[in-house]
């Protein structure tokens, strides 16, 4: 069994910081990548950011240079500086994996945590 818990949301000012971070639990053999994705009230889910194992990034448009996304390869564990942050950031945030694991035989899962709420507001 594979579990993605998230932490770190909460409600900020414009122009605050949040920090979030996702750890990985379970049988793990692999994680290739991580990611965090984010979904705003009536809209679809949407990128934000994704980290290869290697350290590879990738950012939406909307978030580069203000956001940056690391990962703990030792701790599966990945996580997201929010700096700026702007009103139109606000969502549910959601860790995102892609996870090989191994109970006696290996197997490939696309994991997802359970959100996280982050709320800009002054």
């Amino acid at each position: 069994q594979v579990q993605l818990v998230e932490s770190g949301g909460g409600l900020v000012q414009p122009g605050g910081s949040l920090r979030l971070s996702c750890a990985a639990s379970g049988s793990i053999f692999s994680i290739n990548p991580m990611g965090w994705y984010r979904q705003a009230s009536g809209n679809e889910r949407e990128l934000v950011a994704t980290i290869t194992s290697g350290g590879r990034t990738n950012y939406a448009d909307s978030v580069k240079g203000r956001f940056t996304i690391s990962r703990d390869n030792a701790k599966n564990t990945v996580y997201l500086q929010m700096n700026s942050l702007k009103p139109e950031d606000p969502a549910v945030y959601y860790c995102n994996a892609g996870i090989t694991s191994y109970d006696g035989r290996y197997v490939s899962l696309d994991a997802w945590g359970q959100g996280t709420l982050v709320t800009v507001s002054s």
